[in-house]
């Protein structure tokens, strides 16, 4: 029997990794909501699940400042960014635009 929950494909890139234990691709199962889940409620639980390191990199309240963040292969803003309800099998990449030196 398949787990209950929303099967999603979370995928980190650009140095963003690096904040998640160098794993890029992580295929989560999102736990029921009593609403469903938007694009503001998976980053706090990125956040809380996922998130290894410097979570000030990844999460400024809650936007993600410096993070370029596709669905399905398309930018989040033309989804609504925060307000996008996630989808059964939906893949989520994360890319970070900053560059350190």
């Amino acid at each position: 029997m398949a787990e209950e929950g929303l099967h999603v494909t979370l995928e980190f890139s650009g140095g963003a990794e690096l904040l998640f234990g160098r794993i890029k691709k992580h295929e989560v199962i999102l736990p029921q909501l009593k609403d469903s889940w938007k694009i503001k409620n998976l980053l706090a639980w990125i956040k809380d699940n996922l998130l290894k390191e410097r979570p000030e990199l990844f999460l400024q309240g809650d936007s993600v400042p410096g993070i370029l963040v596709l669905i399905n292969d398309a930018d989040w803003e033309l989804f609504g960014q925060l307000d996008y309800e996630i989808q059964e099998k939906d893949n989520i990449v994360f890319i970070s635009t900053l560059h350190g030196g």
